[in-house]
């Protein structure tokens, strides 16, 4: 699971001279990515993985020549004009996305007004904390980027670098940087799937250090002859902001509260079951689609529709909302509606899940070649608990959920 630990700081996204002090910091770490990939740490005793948290110095190659926000029109030319459109503007070189800072003490830390910065890199040297950057280096040189990595301090005979799949990485993260993690990966899929204006086709560039996007038809000295102007610059709506869609997972209980229904997605590896799920629709509550999910995956209808806790999921952008329910678990199953299911979804026991759960492999979703020196495999497998439906899934099986589950609401 994650949490947002970071104190994201949303008002000095503008600020380009807080944000060219604060990306030098000494402090300052970097979560690299290569096409969606995240750069992990292993260490090669104890195989433990953990992201690769660079220094600026060990990513200064990668980010282009300064100022690296507040751009001008020309590489190393720096903006002098305060035209929203041009709002600590990066224009050149590879986007780069401010996540937040992880406060010494959140409970005690100033709260860095915009007014702090007159002078910003006094300011910034005596800023208790970690800031933290993002960066995908996908669309830069390979040779450029392996001598980064390779040169970088992090690297030592016990430690090595590689850009590894998000979700096998994300199983091994703690709850920091897990959250890190999902900040920065939905950021950085959203500034690289966005690179054309939805309004005119322009090429867009990043604004407030990777949180805004704007049509470069808008910019100052952008040559618009024999056009007509973008429809993303009339009023207020000239800048494309980061998205985030929703999805509801639930754990349906039986009347009595000692079953779940679990289903079989077509996607899923070999004898892995889980909580069932789907996007919220426009013009539905996220109650409501509880309810029409699971209607169209098993043709079972639920109510008492409890949300339990939510979780970032970046991929690429998902928001998910947990959710309990309950149904009648006499009523048939049917799979043949949507066909999302993979023809299986049936009702299981809270003995059978928590034997389940109980076994080495029980959470482990990879297919494993029989071994009969080690213990026989589970009969279902289930998501681990860094997973949302893996947690909804345990607390229901420890007895964890407490309300009706009969009364219908």
């Amino acid at each position: 699971m994650s949490g947002s630990p970071l104190n994201r700081l949303s008002w000095l996204r503008p600020s380009q001279s807080f944000l060219n002090a604060v990306i030098t910091s000494p402090a300052t770490r970097w979560v690299l990515f290569n096409d969606g990939l995240p750069l992990i740490a292993t260490h090669v005793i104890s195989q433990k993985r953990t992201l690769a948290l660079l220094p600026t110095d060990d990513v200064r190659s990668l980010l282009g020549i300064e100022p690296y926000f507040g751009q001008g029109q020309f590489e190393g030319e720096a903006s002098h004009s305060d035209a929203p459109v041009l709002e600590a503007a990066r224009l050149h070189g590879a986007r780069v996305v401010f996540l937040g800072l992880k406060e010494a003490d959140p409970l005690t830390s100033a709260a860095l007004p915009s007014s702090d910065f007159k002078d910003p890199q006094a300011t910034v040297a005596n800023m208790e904390g970690t800031p933290f950057f993002t960066i995908d280096v996908a669309d830069l040189e390979d040779s450029l980027v392996m001598s980064a990595v390779q040169t970088s301090r992090r690297v030592d005979s016990y430690i090595t670098l590689n850009f590894m799949d998000p979700k096998t990485a994300m199983t091994s993260l703690d709850v920091f940087t897990a959250a890190v993690f999902a900040e920065a990966r939905s950021m950085i899929d959203w500034n690289r799937r966005n690179k054309f204006c939805p309004a005119c086709g322009s090429p867009t560039f990043s604004l407030w250090a990777g949180w805004k996007l704007s049509c470069t038809s808008l910019l100052p000295w952008a040559s618009n002859t024999g056009r007509k102007p973008c429809p993303s610059g009339r009023g207020t709506q000239n800048f494309c902001y980061p998205r985030t869609d929703p999805v509801v997972i639930m754990v349906v209980m039986n009347e009595s509260g000692d079953k779940i229904l679990l289903g079989r997605n077509k996607r899923f590896p070999s004898k892995f079951y889980s909580a069932l799920a789907g996007f919220v629709e426009p013009g539905e509550s996220y109650e409501d689609a509880v309810k029409r999910e699971m209607w169209e995956e098993a043709g079972v209808r639920v109510w008492n529709v409890r949300y339990q806790s939510g979780q970032p999921w970046p991929f690429p952008a998902n928001l998910m909302l947990g959710f309990y329910a309950t149904a009648d678990s006499s009523a048939p199953i049917r799979t043949d509606l949507d066909n999302e299911l993979e023809g299986y979804a049936r009702w299981y026991t809270r003995e059978e899940v928590s034997v389940a759960l109980a076994h080495q492999a029980g959470t482990n979703s990879a297919t494993s070649s029989h071994d009969s020196t080690k213990e026989a495999e589970p009969p279902f497998k289930m998501p681990p608990s860094t997973a949302i439906a893996g947690v909804l899934i345990k607390q229901w099986a420890e007895g964890n959920i407490k309300f009706d589950y009969a009364t219908k609401m």
